[in-house]
């Protein structure tokens, strides 16, 4: 029994100094992300860095979510040691409504508009916390970084110019009828 505990007592104690490792180096990269032009530090802790800006060519210049939408992104997340533990790259985007995500995410993408990309540093407390997440990809204490891209906001969305629906339901644009009849029963706009 002794060689049981004394095994229990290694292993706890290599466990633990790994998370706290992970946790300095976490620490460390978000105050580094924190010091580059243009970062936007947000109430939780998360870090906010914009990459590219959306198809006005400037930030903060469109749709953006709020906390009842429902959005489609691509993203990639990695740990502080630069392993990937989720990722859209190479598939189809994610679609899901803000209230289903961690704090950090949630509070990030209320702050960019359709179109944008951006780079999340979420501090374990806006992320999976002490715990990690539930399917044990990331481990309790650790800082998360997401390269992410707000393809569309489905749902909910605030700012932007509205879109004018035809009756097929499809965004209409400027050189078609959008489905829209006339008076006459004819497609408006031929």
């Amino acid at each position: 029994m002794k060689r049981k505990d004394d095994i229990n007592e290694l292993l706890m104690s290599r466990s633990n100094n790994l998370k706290n490792q992970l946790m300095e180096a976490g620490r460390s990269m978000l105050e580094e992300m924190k010091k580059i032009d243009e970062s936007i530090v947000l109430p939780s802790g998360t870090v906010l860095h914009p990459l590219e800006p959306g198809p006005s060519g400037t930030f903060g210049d469109g749709t953006r979510p709020t906390a009842a939408s429902s959005v489609k992104v691509h993203y990639h997340g990695t740990l502080p040691d630069g392993s990937t533990f989720d990722t859209t790259s190479g598939g189809e985007p994610a679609t899901f409504a803000l209230g289903q995500i961690i704090p950090g995410w949630k509070e990030g993408l209320q702050k960019i508009c359709e179109g944008e990309t951006v780079m999340f540093g979420i501090p374990p407390e806006a992320g999976y916390g002490d715990e990690g997440s539930p399917d044990g990809r990331v481990p309790g204490g650790a800082t998360l970084f997401f390269k992410v891209q707000l393809l569309e906001v489905l749902s909910a969305g605030v700012g932007g110019t509205p879109k004018l629906l035809g009756a097929n339901g499809q965004p209409m644009d400027s050189g078609g009828s959008g489905g829209l009849l006339g008076a006459d029963g004819r497609p408006m706009g031929s």
